[in-house]
């Protein structure tokens, strides 16, 4: 029975963790509803994830933090201000414009996009001549096609929930229409620059080998960026009050459960297992979303978002697929090379 808790312990942290994701896409929507300004909502997260994350970097990674130079600083500068103040709030208002289904449907496909930036900057080589090196290109351009269905096809609306009707079809307006179309370019906007985000840490890293402490100051520097954008499109002050609602929830549960823990579980699943069994389980979050959404929203999904949705789920585990085997592939060659230089 010990045997079975434990090989099933990295399963059920990832399913936690997805549950943890759609929890927060749900809340959001609803505090975003109510009015919350989604450049406050970015600031506030990150404010309460370097809160939430600081003591544990500076507790742990004491003696294991590198010194800062000029060029680590601009480049963490550069991270906090592509991730936390762009991609956030793109995103948040792309999903205040449609849903939050939608949002993380469309977050399947940051691994794709990050595979197309990693091929720029020469962080990935694709062999023409191996069947797992030619599934990540099909995968991404699957994956692609089904952002392209979401942006440009929306097709009539289905309601899942039984009390306002078994399944209802609608006619779209032309201002859903519009709305949904921006909304769309908006997220993808967002993930685009999340994407780049995990490229540039990618290099970071390797200046600075140290993931508490510089997750703690790319937070502090999205949030001081992030206020400094608030300020000049935002000129309001009233919109910085929280009060004890869905707004404080929002903040609270994306800081501590999306930035704070799920960093941690995350990292020990990853030295266990590996970043494609972590990243394998993220269309898992779509699907939870979506029921939550459905029974707890009563909103609407529509036929083009099932659609891309579908898309994005068979090109990303493509891509997942083929980058598990190239991974296997560069483990037996490094093995064999190993086994011959000692010969």
């Amino acid at each position: 029975m010990m045997k079975v808790m434990k090989a099933a312990k990295p399963y059920l942290a990832i399913v936690f963790l997805q549950f943890g994701y759609a929890g927060m896409n749900v809340i959001n929507k609803v505090a975003l509803k109510h009015g919350m300004n989604h450049f406050v909502l970015a600031v506030y997260r990150h404010l309460v994830a370097t809160l939430v994350i600081a003591p544990f970097a500076f507790f742990l990674e004491r003696d294991a933090r590198p010194k800062m130079t000029l060029p680590i600083f601009l480049q963490i500068t550069a991270l906090g201000f592509l991730e936390p103040v762009i991609d956030q709030n793109l995103y948040f208002q792309g999903m205040k414009y449609t849903s939050a289904t939608l949002a993380s449907a469309t977050a399947n496909a940051v691994p794709a996009i990050t595979f197309v930036l990693a091929l720029i900057f020469r962080l990935e080589k694709v062999d023409v001549k191996k069947l797992h090196s030619v599934a990540k290109v099909i995968g991404t351009v699957i994956t692609v096609m089904g952002a392209m269905v979401m942006t440009l096809y929306i097709g009539p609306a289905i309601h899942f929930v039984k009390s306002a009707g078994a399944i209802h079809l609608g006619n779209t307006t032309e201002s859903d229409k519009h709305n949904h179309f921006i909304g769309i370019l908006f997220m993808l906007g967002g993930i685009s620059c999340w994407a780049g985000f995990f490229i540039l840490q990618s290099f970071t890293l390797k200046k600075y080998p140290a993931e508490l402490s510089l997750t703690v100051l790319v937070c502090l520097m999205g949030t001081v960026e992030g206020a400094v954008v608030s300020l000049m499109f935002e000129r309001d002050m009233s919109v910085w009050k929280l009060g004890f609602n869905s707004k404080l929830l929002a903040v609270a549960y994306s800081g501590v459960v999306c930035s704070g823990i799920t960093y941690f579980v995350q990292g020990v699943v990853i030295r266990e297992r590996g970043p494609v069994f972590v990243t394998s389980f993220s269309p898992l979050c779509m699907i939870i979303t979506a029921t939550l959404e459905a029974i707890v929203l009563k909103e609407l999904i529509h036929l083009g978002s099932i659609l891309g949705a579908i898309l994005i789920v068979v090109g990303l585990y493509t891509v997942v697929w083929g980058k598990s085997k190239d991974m296997k592939s560069t483990s037996e060659e490094l093995i064999t090379t190993k086994d011959k230089s000692l010969n």
